[in-house]
């Protein structure tokens, strides 16, 4: 059993539309695991499944069917041993930098000099040890997002959950930001579960794929590119990188066989 376990999950939404109702499969008895430590991307088109598999594996949506663990318990609403980053950081702007990424440990009943050294070590982690004292409008986007990666990991959950983390960023902040949670990754050891629209990060980051497509899955690859990955740039150079991307756009268009 993995760090994050879904096995058989199925999830339906209602729509009413003139008096008519339909119901709408977002997930078909979708299973995978993603083990202690390792990096899964949950990759597909829009309305695939994506983030309701992720919003299930969080807590925040209940499956009509199969089971989600973590670490072998069941999931059963949102807890600590969860981490979650948005696509957009959703900071509380009447906060510092800092202030937001206590806001988490406060709920976990953190406080004291202990609050203010956790919150200062994890902006520490994402490279904004003096942006503390910042409110979210004084930050750009990466830096948001930091702020957003910090809060999640301060409350040093089992597995972090990231859904398009960086998709709100422009190309050069994407690619700085897809190297640091590599980094950031190193250096905590952490199980990170993302969603991703992006072929290429996907093969990037990740040391497994999940290639989903109208709520199923269609195939779960391995990525041959050793760890750590060193200069990303280059990575993409490799036929390694290449072979692999080619391979998950097949999967994506139904042309694998």
């Amino acid at each position: 059993m993995g760090a994050v376990s879904l096995v058989d999950v199925s999830k339906r939404f209602t729509l009413r539309v003139g008096g008519e109702v339909t119901l709408i499969e977002a997930l078909a008895h979708v299973s995978f695991t993603v083990d202690d430590g390792e990096i899964v991307a949950l990759i597909g088109p829009s309305g695939c499944g994506k983030t309701t598999a992720l919003r299930i594996a969080m807590g925040l949506e209940t499956a009509n069917g199969g089971r989600v663990t973590v670490d072998g318990r069941e999931v059963r609403g949102c807890g600590h041993d969860r981490g979650m980053v948005f696509q957009h950081a959703e900071l509380l702007p009447w906060l510092t930098a800092a202030q937001n990424v206590m806001f988490g440990l406060e709920m976990k009943g953190i406080r004291g000099a202990a609050l203010r050294e956790t919150a200062q070590r994890y902006l520490d982690l994402v490279g904004l040890s003096e942006s503390g004292a910042r409110r979210p409008h004084q930050l750009s986007g990466g830096m948001k997002q930091r702020v957003g990666i910090a809060r999640a990991l301060a409350i040093d959950p089992k597995v972090l959950l990231m859904d398009e983390p960086f998709g709100a960023l422009d190309a050069q902040t994407r690619e700085t930001m897809q190297g640091e949670l590599l980094d950031i990754h190193a250096r905590t050891g952490k199980t990170i579960l993302f969603v991703t629209h992006d072929l290429d990060e996907a093969v990037l980051i990740a040391d497994r794929i999940v290639v989903l497509r109208e709520g199923v899955v269609q195939e779960i690859m391995e990525v041959p590119l050793p760890r750590p990955r060193g200069d990303l740039g280059a990575v993409r150079g490799t036929k390694v990188f290449a072979d692999t991307r080619y391979r998950v756009w097949q999967a994506l268009h139904g042309t694998r066989h």
